[in-house]
């Protein structure tokens, strides 16, 4: 007898189809209403790269006299260093004006996109920073650096 396999997945690449939104608020954002999620703004199209919008969960040993073994357990969850890096406007009306430094709000993902049903994460963040690119060949661009302030909600149902 042999395990059962998992389903096959449906594979697909992030661009053209996951989805990025900016909302300012939400009440609760382990659960956001339809609503919240359509007050947002979508920051999809303007995005050039993403790094970070992950969590980890640090691993304590817990060594014993009884053995030589040093098992472990689950510590503090941490969230990476997030960052969001979008195109710039030659008359400045971009998303500087929605995220500034020190703004609060939630970066919210939609991995396979915005559809009732699948799932999305959302993370509650802080803008730390817009530093600007002083690139002379490239599109003009800022990245968005976040501190993710509380604990992701991951894998929540799109409303």
């Amino acid at each position: 007898m042999v395990a059962t396999p998992i389903a096959a997945t449906s594979r697909y690449i992030p661009p053209g189809t996951t989805r990025y939104y900016w909302v300012a608020s939400i009440s609760n954002y382990q659960s956001p209403t339809r609503a919240e999620l359509n007050a947002g703004s979508d920051l999809t199209a303007e995005i050039s790269a993403v790094s970070g919008f992950a969590t980890n969960s640090d691993q304590q040993d817990t060594p014993d006299l009884g053995s030589r073994f040093t098992g472990k357990i689950p510590g503090r969850i941490t969230a990476d260093d997030s960052s969001i890096t979008m195109y710039a406007s030659s008359t400045s009306s971009d998303a500087r004006t929605l995220m500034p430094r020190d703004t609060a709000g939630y970066i919210v993902i939609f991995p396979e996109g915005d559809i009732t049903g699948q799932k999305m994460d959302v993370f509650p963040v802080k803008v730390t920073g817009v530093p600007k690119s002083r690139d002379v060949e490239n599109p003009a661009a800022m990245t968005f650096q976040f501190a993710i302030t509380k604990i992701p909600a991951e894998n929540v149902t799109i409303p």
